[in-house]
């Protein structure tokens, strides 16, 4: 199911997800299937994820968000649909704001500032 949402296999997953899959399964790492589909840059897959009722509040075992995943690669649109869901940019070690001041993203320190 972790191989699912790296490639951002969305229709499977959420598939799998609709049929009785625990939405906030984790891995070894304690990364959730919604951490690993932000950190991949599979937004379609994250929105899928919420929508199912996935937990954007959860950290991995070193305290990342999937929010500060999303940031960390750039990508807008799961960025978006995570603010959207109501995740907070302060939360994580290191937090989403961090995360993008520490890499220089000024894009994503935009977006999380617009909320």
């Amino acid at each position: 199911m972790f191989d699912l949402a790296r490639a951002g296999s969305t229709e499977e997953l959420a598939a799998q997800v609709d049929a009785g899959l625990p939405v906030n399964l984790t891995n070894d790492k304690g990364d959730t299937l919604l951490i690993l589909a932000a950190y991949h840059s599979h937004p379609d897959t994250v929105a899928a994820l919420l929508a199912r009722g996935a937990d954007h509040t959860r950290a991995n075992d070193r305290g990342q968000t999937a929010l500060a995943a999303a940031v960390f690669r750039s990508s807008a649109d799961a960025v978006r649909a995570l603010l959207a869901a109501g995740a907070d940019p302060k939360h994580g070690t290191p937090s989403a704001i961090e995360t993008a001041q520490f890499f220089d993203l000024p894009e994503m320190a935009a977006l999380l500032r617009a909320g």
